[in-house]
């Protein structure tokens, strides 16, 4: 793997633990972590008019892996779903 090819994989798995650990502690709830997902598939979806200007593919990347982080917390911890 080239270094560029890694570029973000420690912060990643810095962010995926940190998220484990406050799921834990109960600092988060698994509603929490349903409205992450939402926050950040929104931001992916637009892209183009965020405030704070980002990378497109890398906001869809971002949004499909914080929804595999959500579906692993939430089978991993359970917990409530955020009521709609």
């Amino acid at each position: 793997m080239m270094p560029q090819e890694r570029n973000g994989d420690e912060a990643m798995v810095i962010l995926q633990t940190l998220l484990c650990m406050l799921r834990e502690k109960n600092l988060l709830s698994r509603a929490d972590i349903e409205e992450l997902c939402d926050r950040v598939a929104m931001r992916a979806a637009q892209a183009e008019r965020d405030p704070i200007p980002c990378c497109a593919t890398a906001a869809r990347a971002a949004a499909d892996e914080m929804a595999k982080i959500g579906t692993y917390i939430g089978r991993h911890y359970g917990g409530k779903h955020r009521r709609m």
